[in-house]
């Protein structure tokens, strides 16, 4: 009978996903600038009416979070900057 290897198959580490575009935004933008990115959509879900307006009020609310992290991350980046700073 043959012997059984017990020897798991080496993992390879999984591809970390980019997102240049989010990336790229995130590292110039200001507050103003995230705001102007979600107006015309939000605005635009304002005017859903009948079965979708239920729909809408759930992508807004998403919208909002999306904001929030959008505006931490800012923080975070504005916070790193001045440690940076004020390790030189």
């Amino acid at each position: 009978m043959a012997a059984r290897r017990n020897e798991e198959p080496s993992r390879q580490p999984m591809p970390q996903p980019e997102y240049p575009a989010i990336a790229t935004f995130v590292d110039k933008a200001e507050k103003a600038d995230i705001d102007a990115l979600f107006d015309a959509l939000k605005n635009g879900l304002t005017t859903m009416k009948g079965p979708k307006a239920d729909q809408a009020r759930k992508v807004t609310k998403a919208i909002e979070r999306t904001e929030e992290l959008m505006s931490h991350l800012l923080q975070v980046r504005e916070k790193i900057a001045s440690e940076r700073k004020g390790k030189r």
